[in-house]
């Protein structure tokens, strides 16, 4: 895992760099930062309203007593979509707006969710148990106590 982290590190700013030269040869100068200024912009607004409208969807979810597992999941890629937008370069704003369209999250989570185990351990007290207090505690009443 630590040498595919390795590669993706040392790929991924040669391609950018032969995105921008790449594109910067077909359209100019300007064109060039103008998109990635673009890019970027859409990148937020992309994360602060699909975001919302995802942690919404995660919320009624959960009301329903459901496990929102898909909506974690989408509103995680949304999320690695803007990110991905607000880098600077082409290849990762490939990478982002391909994440943005619904039919690619979902064979990505179709992916993951068959290579994934969810364990939940979980516990359920229903009832009050006081607390034991140890030979060492002193309890004090509002009266009795004043801070230095």
């Amino acid at each position: 895992m630590g040498r595919i982290l390795f590669v993706i590190f040392i790929a991924m700013p040669l391609l950018e760099i032969a995105g921008f030269v790449l594109v910067g040869n077909a359209v100019g100068l300007w064109a060039t930062l103008g998109g990635v200024l673009l890019s970027g912009l859409a990148g937020a607004l992309i994360l602060r309203w699909q975001g919302l409208s995802l942690l919404n969807e995660m919320r009624s979810t959960m009301g329903r007593g459901q496990v929102p597992a898909r909506a974690i999941a989408d509103a995680m890629m949304v999320a690695l979509a803007g990110l991905l937008l607000l880098i600077p370069g082409y290849f990762s704003d490939l990478v982002g707006l391909l994440l943005l369209v619904p039919p690619v999250r979902g064979a990505i989570y179709n992916f993951l969710r068959s290579r994934v185990t969810v364990v939940s351990t979980q516990t359920t007290s229903y009832g009050f148990t006081p607390r034991q207090l140890d030979d060492d505690t002193i309890e004090l009443s509002e009266d009795e106590y004043r801070p230095n």
